[in-house]
């Protein structure tokens, strides 16, 4: 009989000679995925980031450091000027017309009566205001008088329609000019016009690389067990995300004092029929337009009139739509004038009434209420009274001063980062992103990206002439180091 096989054998030799191979021969090394290279877009979006952020970086420090203190100086102007803005409450009242003749008295022939504030709370002082030679542009000279006893509690020089007292302009002024005047508001606009698109592009990179990462988590808030250029990383993009539409509000808002692109805005608004409505003192006329920014300077100044008329004027205001204690009323400039009085109580939703009273016969000629404005107009409104930190009073200004300090971290966290990125120890700084960013991208994008920079440069014109300077000088420096290369 044949003997059996068993036919486990034969296949033993394939399995072992197999499992030897395995143990002898050295395991290959895991090697790590090969990072994804972003597209032309994301690249792009990036080497804008990178160089906007380095190069205008300084303008926006500035301006959020400063725009920090001026989120708190109306809280700050309050104690430091409590003499002149506030007076004990007593059981006596002087009429509006006496506060007035009073304040005359005090600045005799020197100055012209412009515009007047009653005191808005018990508690409160009552502001006369003068024009006179000597003061600047939207300043105006404010006495302050005790509306219980007469009494003169302070003589300030006052700003713009915010009726700012001196250190409040002195923090505005550094803010939007440097104190340097109209030349120096140029650093301003640079920033709050980059702002915005640096922003923008931020939040956009942010999208792309979230999609993609392995830890989202740390996208939304800082990596702690991270060192080096990574840490440095996380919170420039965990806290970036939290304040992008604060740094966006903050850069359309501040846009619309500017200069060139300010001037654009209201060229827009006006084109569209999203003006605020103003006023008209006309004694025949009818309403006329204007914005949030208008009336920033003094009132012209007025005619010889009857101080007793103030308080006439008042209370027919008072039957008409004036309902808040924050009101300014200002004389007629000339006998075919009106009396205007107009709320300026920023307050949310807003107390911006007005309403011109003949002298006369006391008769309403014209009323603007701003319950009437266009959405546009009241978003505006709202806008920049938030800006100021006025609308919601003290947590209106934290969130603000909160909101300007971030921004001046993410400055600075960016330049550590470009430090932190240095190819070698003795590099003093790292490496920009590639070039040549847009040679892979197709017809459309390069057109889309040159369209979208000549908008933007001419609705911004310092963005435009900027953006325009960064490619000169890339262009310059790309071709220095090819000719170094080519020697070299």
């Amino acid at each position: 009989m044949r003997r059996a096989v068993s036919s486990a054998r034969p296949l033993a030799a394939p399995f072992f000679s197999k499992a030897i191979m395995t143990a002898t021969l050295p395991t290959p090394p895991a090697t790590a995925r090969p990072a994804r290279r972003p597209g032309w877009f994301g690249a792009f979006l990036v080497r804008l980031h990178f160089y906007a952020g380095i190069l205008v970086g300084p303008f926006i420090l500035v301006a959020a450091l400063s725009g920090a203190l001026y989120a708190l100086s109306p809280t700050i102007e309050q104690a430091v000027y409590a003499r002149q803005l506030h007076a004990p409450i007593t059981d006596t009242q002087v009429s509006l017309g006496q506060q007035v003749e009073i304040a005359e008295a005090h600045v005799g022939d020197a100055a012209t009566l412009s515009a007047v504030r009653p005191a808005p709370e018990p508690g409160d002082t009552t502001r006369v205001m003068f024009l006179q030679d000597g003061l600047g542009e939207s300043e105006s000279r404010a006495v302050f008088v005790d509306p219980g006893t007469g009494e003169v509690r302070g003589d300030e020089t006052v700003y713009g329609t915010s009726g700012s007292l001196p250190l409040r302009t002195a923090i505005s002024n550094t803010h939007r000019s440097l104190g340097l005047g109209d030349p120096g508001r140029l650093y301003s606009e640079l920033a709050a016009s980059w702002l915005g698109i640096v922003v923008v592009a931020g939040v956009i990179m942010w999208v792309i690389r979230i999609r993609t990462a392995r830890t989202k988590k740390d996208f939304v808030r800082p990596a702690r067990a991270y060192t080096g250029y990574r840490r440095f990383f996380s919170w420039h993009t965990s806290l970036g995300i939290w304040i992008a539409l604060g740094a966006v509000f903050l850069s359309a808002t501040g846009i619309t004092w500017s200069t060139y692109g300010g001037q654009n805005v209201t060229n827009l608004r006006a084109a569209l029929d999203w003006t605020t409505p103003a006023v008209s003192t006309s004694l025949g006329g009818a309403a006329g337009g204007g914005d949030e920014h208008a009336g920033h300077g003094a009132a012209s100044a007025a005619l010889t009139v009857d101080p007793n008329t103030f308080d006439d004027v008042l209370a027919a205001a008072r039957k008409v739509n004036i309902d808040t204690g924050m009101v300014q009323i200002t004389p007629p400039a000339a006998a075919d004038q009106a009396w205007k009085v107009q709320e300026i109580d920023r307050g949310f939703p807003g107390h911006l009434d007005a309403v011109a009273i003949d002298g006369t016969t006391l008769q309403t000629v014209d009323r603007v209420d701003f319950a009437d404005f266009s959405l546009p107009a009241k978003l505006a409104s709202w806008g920049v009274a938030i800006h100021m930190g006025v609308m919601f009073g003290l947590a209106n200004q934290i969130v603000m001063f909160l909101l300007a300090l971030s921004i001046a971290g993410m400055v600075v966290l960016g330049y550590v980062m470009w430090v932190k990125r240095r190819p070698t120890k003795a590099a003093r700084v790292g490496m920009p992103p590639r070039r040549g960013v847009l040679d892979g991208a197709p017809w459309w994008g390069v057109t889309a990206v040159v369209a979208g920079g000549v908008l933007v440069g001419l609705a911004l014109p310092l963005v435009g002439w900027t953006l325009a300077a960064f490619v000169v000088v890339d262009v310059i420096v790309d071709a220095v180091q090819r000719r170094r290369a080519a020697a070299g």
